[in-house]
């Protein structure tokens, strides 16, 4: 399968492995990784949220966890072949037996979030099979730093109940993007993130395309460290 290269770093990819996507590039440019010093990604994939936000912050370090044996193997590639690899570790783990005495500055994901099917295709990454948002959260909350961020990216039709299961395991709403696929259509994804501590809420809009297939003046400058644009 073809790499995709940032200009950066490059991510190599596999079939059964969740690719590249746009829900994982939005959230490893929005998520705030400003001031953190310890970040865990939860489900790596390729790697790429964490390659990002590495990029981002110079200063903090990052482990990645991933319960799927192939993806594990390909963020170890992906992290070992970047320029912040020294930053960088990732373990074959799954977080609901995930056990440390380190406390994150910040914990990010792009999680599973279709119920179980009977489609295989992504299984793992895709659907709810070996990690659902109760267990996510809950996990989520005992390992997060008194003043850490928990950071995800969802569908919009299943915010409120992710709000809502969080908020049962004392972690509040402090930042909310609205993202849209286009301008004035309906809204597609949330970015989400929450601390233990009530603080002031944030919440704004973002629009990926400007028209189908042309990326937003918004988009565009969001990425403009990370992707490789071709000229008109």
């Amino acid at each position: 399968m073809k790499p995709f290269s940032f200009k950066k770093f490059n991510i190599q990819q596999q079939k059964n492995v969740f690719r590249v996507g746009t829900d994982g590039v939005l959230l490893g440019a929005l998520a705030n990784v400003n001031g953190a010093l310890k970040v865990l990604e939860v489900g790596t994939g390729t790697g790429l949220i964490s390659l990002m936000l590495a990029q981002r912050n110079s200063q903090a370090d990052f482990l990645g966890i991933d319960i799927n044996p192939d993806a594990a193997d390909l963020t170890g590639i992906n992290f070992k072949n970047s320029p912040f690899h020294l930053r960088l570790k990732n373990i074959l783990q799954d977080l609901k037996i995930f056990e440390t005495e380190e406390k994150f500055d910040l914990i990010v994901s792009n999680p599973p979030y279709f119920e179980e099917s009977s489609s295989e295709k992504d299984k793992i990454a895709r659907q709810t099979v070996e990690l659902n948002f109760n267990q996510l959260i809950s996990k989520s909350a005992k390992l997060l730093s008194d003043k850490g961020i928990f950071s995800v990216i969802i569908p919009a039709e299943v915010g409120i109940y992710f709000i809502e299961t969080a908020r049962e395991n004392q972690l509040f709403l402090s930042r909310k993007i609205n993202i849209r696929g286009i301008e004035n259509s309906a809204l597609k994804r949330f970015i989400l993130e929450f601390s233990l501590q009530e603080n002031n809420f944030e919440e704004s809009e973002f629009i990926i395309e400007k028209s189908p297939r042309q990326y937003s003046d918004q988009y565009l400058e969001l990425t403009k460290e990370f992707h490789v644009f071709k000229a008109n």
